[in-house]
């Protein structure tokens, strides 16, 4: 979830990974670090640049250029630390895989333990910096930690610009849509497994009976799935235009490079043009002049067949021979540029 600007309140920043060094199975660098694959964890502000230091007594961990202040709100250190530090990884790099870069070079990720299992929720807030703040159960395994799916979302919410609370379907849709094909991409989720979502959830955003546009809906379906259908609908659109060669991931790279991502407040309509200058395009602002204001539902049973994308997709084959399959392919597959 990510909250608008005037929303965002965190408090009670405590002590965190402080034991990690000796949980660490490989031996440690100087002055306390971790290394952690392509960063390091480091107390306090040791290792990180003077101008991207972590507030006390968060935890630094650099991951592909970028700082994540990691603080964890649980005294008894009850959770584990090695879990989170590799659940925190490989979330960040999931992210940045996708985006060919982290979304941001510096952020506040606060932790707080939460009774039972599990990830419970999360949320992003960009008032005095960028911070990230998610719950998770003390009994976490590492498994559910493998399969969760909700800092991946919180962190995809820092690649796309504040356009304000009215067009929050698209800082919401964006995220939805993209954490389950950044995951795919990364081979942390089964891709079966994200078109059985698709297939399942998409319809939760089709317009109700007397609604009205994206900009006027604010429901909870309208505007996690509602903006995740517009999505796919344009990365479809894109691939189509473009022959398959640049589809919304080519998009979103450059609003993130063109903008800097949540640090920024830009207009939906700059944003769009943005990543329709990248593609080549119009489709983007296209697709929105024709949902902002009116209730549009698409054939999405016609949209699942030119995919080829199965009623159920986790026990039947898909149809690599529809009219789309290439595109469907594509999408799951991603691109690689060099960063």
């Amino acid at each position: 979830m990510r909250a608008p600007r005037s929303l965002a309140l965190l408090t009670g920043l405590a002590a965190g990974f402080a034991n990690l060094a000796a949980t660490a199975p490989h031996p440690a660098p100087e002055a306390g670090a971790v290394a952690v694959g392509t960063g390091e964890i480091a107390a306090g502000t040791g290792g990180v640049a003077p101008g991207n230091r972590c507030p006390a007594p968060s935890a630094a961990l650099a991951v592909q250029g970028s700082i994540l202040c990691v603080s964890i709100d649980d005294p008894s250190n009850t959770l584990r630390q090695r879990l989170l530090r590799d659940w925190i990884e490989r979330s960040a790099r999931i992210v940045a895989d996708y985006y060919a870069r982290f979304p941001a070079p510096l952020v506040v990720l606060h932790i707080r333990a939460a009774p039972g299992s599990g990830v419970s929720g999360g949320r992003t807030t960009n008032e005095s910096g960028l911070v990230i703040q998610v719950s998770v159960g003390r009994d976490a395994t590492s498994s559910e930690l493998a399969a969760d799916w909700v800092l991946v979302h919180e962190m995809v919410h820092l690649a796309l610009p504040e356009v304000g609370r009215r067009h929050n379907w698209l800082a919401e849709g964006l995220a939805t849509y993209v954490e389950g094909i950044a995951r795919a991409q990364f081979g942390n989720r089964a891709v079966s497994d994200v078109w059985a979502e698709y297939r399942h959830s998409m319809p939760l955003g089709l317009p109700r009976a007397g609604e009205g546009g994206m900009d006027q809906t604010p429901t909870w379906a309208r505007t996690y799935w509602g903006g995740a259908l517009y999505c796919l609908q344009a990365d479809v659109r894109l691939r189509e235009h473009t022959g398959n060669r640049a589809g919304l991931q080519t998009a979103l790279r450059a609003i993130l490079r063109e903008t800097g991502g949540y640090r920024a407040e830009r207009d939906i309509d700059e944003v769009l043009r943005i990543g329709d200058a990248a593609t080549g395009t119009r489709v983007l602002q296209d697709l929105y002049g024709e949902t902002k204001a009116t209730a549009v539902a698409p054939d999405l049973e016609l949209l699942w067949n030119r995919l080829g994308v199965p009623d159920d997709p986790k026990s039947q084959p898909f149809d690599d021979h529809a009219p789309l399959a290439a595109i469907r392919l594509a999408i799951t597959a991603g691109q690689r540029e060099s960063r």
